[in-house]
């Protein structure tokens, strides 16, 4: 949503707060939730002129006029709106839908890392990708992708160059630069990084960062050269070392991780000041958005476990924009901030029943009544991405003259973390067969781009599910259609049909599509309705949980086979990668 600057707005919010002007809206009967004090102020009257908020006090009477509208809360809590500090929102369904959604949850404002946008289209999916954010009743400031790529020696992900990333800045809306994956590129000083760090720096731009695996001395460099935020600490200990290091700590609750409930415990134990503490969700998906919602689950949570409630309205509101240096615009209420208003029952259960954003309710009784502005219209670009050609059982062949073969295994020890392992696999007409009884799958990826016939087929182990084929043209910031199955003849069938809806999930068995998940929009992001996306997503999961598999979110592991930032082996269509060690891995094992 657009905003006013307030130096264009200065002289009518001081004749409103003067009385010598009106005021657009007038919200009476008031407790104020104060993130400046840490208090309620009952009795609170807000005067809104335009956008902005003119007056907070006890009574803007001197404010109204006839065309004034004036609304009585009877009460009932004035908040902040909340935000999201760092999601990854090019994920799943477009930025429209999910606006309409997290609005209802009473957040105003999302921070958004648009690495998988980048990662397919470049520059070009960049300026797509802030099209499809513009127009909305909803604030969404992007930053510039920082982690791209994330290993360029394995890597074929599309990113921008210096150029177009300092030309990006200047977008309207983006902010910054998004999480710098690879610190170990920080702390050698790699040259191109270091120039986009500093590149960053003297426009005046928050870095986020992405410490997992950091300490003592590289951690030090890291925040060193600018980048003063992280959303990775996975404990208190992780928390603490950062926060003594002048860090703001993004605390992750989101649908990839779950990290407040270990954390804030401890925060409140040791004592820590929090005004450096944020909550972030790196992601939610539609079914979690559906069940748990998104910033404030990490409110109600952070009130369950002990954290004040205002001061958990602080960290799901002030904080955030204080680290982006926009606290004089959004984070509180108070005269000169825009008018981002949250109206609740109560601050347990923080459940909005209005929402206001820039004096505008855009939100009353679980329903957005601001102004639709349509789907738009999806550049032909962002179409029809995925062009790896029509594969055949044949494509998915491990050749071997040999009888019986050891095979290098990537077994997944969650959904997310995979470790090395072996099994002994018979061979069939010289292919290297999977063997589903002992839960070793193949696993293949292949470059969806068209750009080169690059292909890679290995094992995979402890997925539980002896599922004919899973298949997604969506991995984690690469450009890889992985597939997984028992049944050659089924991952062809998948790897067709998803590339064939223009990008997407599917489930195959037997010959026949048992579930499917549409991603038109650069293979990433789904054109259908929320609530279609996420009853196609759950029948994703439903179809692998029934094949057998005990992981909560089986969808995950081909989005994240080819992630190169975490351990230990991962495939890509070059093929597979021992992370730690920078090396490629043979599917089976020589003589």
């Amino acid at each position: 949503m657009d905003a006013t600057k307030l130096s264009s707005s200065i002289r009518r919010l001081n004749a409103v707060a003067m009385g010598d002007a009106k005021a657009d809206l007038v919200l009476t009967g008031c407790s104020l939730v104060s993130v400046y004090t840490g208090e309620v102020v009952p009795g609170s009257q807000i005067a809104v002129a335009g956008d902005r908020i003119a007056y907070v006090g006890p009574d803007a009477s001197h404010a109204v006029g006839p065309r004034t509208a004036r609304i009585d809360l009877g009460g009932r809590y004035a908040a902040p709106g909340l935000a999201d500090p760092h999601t990854h929102i090019d994920q799943f369904v477009l930025p429209r839908e999910l606006a309409g959604r997290s609005l209802l949850r009473g957040v105003t404002s999302v921070f958004s890392d648009p690495i998988d946008v980048v990662s397919v289209a470049g520059a070009a999916g960049f300026r797509a990708f802030l099209r499809a954010c513009a127009g909305l009743p909803m604030r969404i400031f992007n930053t510039v992708p920082g982690g791209l790529p994330v290993d360029p020696e394995f890597s074929h992900a599309r990113r921008l160059s210096a150029a177009q990333a300092r030309a990006a800045v200047g977008e309207p809306g983006v902010v910054g630069m998004g999480e710098v994956f690879s610190w170990t590129r920080v702390t050698a000083r790699e040259r191109g990084t270091m120039a986009g760090l500093s590149d960053m720096l003297e426009r005046g731009c928050a870095i986020n960062g992405h410490t997992a695996g950091a300490s003592g001395r590289k951690l030090n460099a890291y925040v060193a050269s600018g980048i003063l935020s992280c959303h990775e600490p996975v404990d208190f200990d992780q928390v603490l070392e950062r926060l003594r290091l002048g860090m703001w700590v993004m605390v992750r609750e989101g649908s990839v991780r779950r990290d407040l409930g270990g954390i804030v415990p401890r925060l409140l134990e040791h004592g820590s000041y929090r005004d450096r503490v944020m909550f972030c969700s790196d992601g939610v998906d539609p079914i979690d958005m559906r069940v748990h919602g998104h910033i404030d689950h990490c409110v109600r949570e952070a009130v369950r476990l002990g954290v004040g409630p205002v001061d958990a309205v602080a960290m799901a509101s002030r904080n955030c924009f204080d680290y982006y240096g926009m606290g004089g615009d959004l984070g509180g209420i108070a005269p000169g901030r825009l008018a981002d208003i949250l109206v609740l029952d109560d601050l347990e259960e923080f459940r909005p029943s209005k929402v206001f954003v820039g004096g505008r309710l855009v939100a009353s009784g679980g329903r957005i009544v601001a102004a639709d502005p349509g789907p738009g219209r999806i550049p032909a670009r962002m179409l029809g991405t995925v062009r790896a050609g029509r594969l055949s059982a044949g494509d998915f062949a491990v050749r071997s003259k040999r009888r019986a073969v050891t095979a290098n295994t990537i077994e997944m020890v969650t959904e997310i973390i995979t470790r090395p392992g072996e099994a002994e696999l018979g061979v069939r007409d010289g292919n290297v067969r999977a063997s589903p009884d002992r839960d070793v799958l193949k696993v293949a990826a292949f470059d969806r781009t068209g750009r080169t016939r690059d292909r890679c087929v290995g094992f995979l182990s402890g997925l539980g599910a002896g599922v004919g084929a899973l298949a997604s043209t969506w991995s984690f910031h690469e450009n890889d259609l992985v597939v997984i199955g028992s049944d050659e003849r089924d991952m062809a069938e998948a790897a067709n049909l998803a590339a064939g809806m223009g990008g997407g999930m599917a489930v195959v068995a037997g010959g026949r599509t048992v579930a499917s998940l549409p991603l038109q929009f650069g293979g990433i992001l789904s054109t259908d309705p929320f609530d279609e996306v996420a009853g196609n997503l759950a029948d994703v999961n439903s179809a692998i949980a029934d094949a057998g598999c005990g992981f909560a979110r089986p969808h995950l592991v081909p989005l994240f086979l080819p992630f190169l930032a975490l351990p230990s082996l991962r495939i890509l269509c070059r093929g597979i990668v021992d992370v730690k060690g920078r090396r490629l891995v043979p599917p089976i094992r020589e003589g």
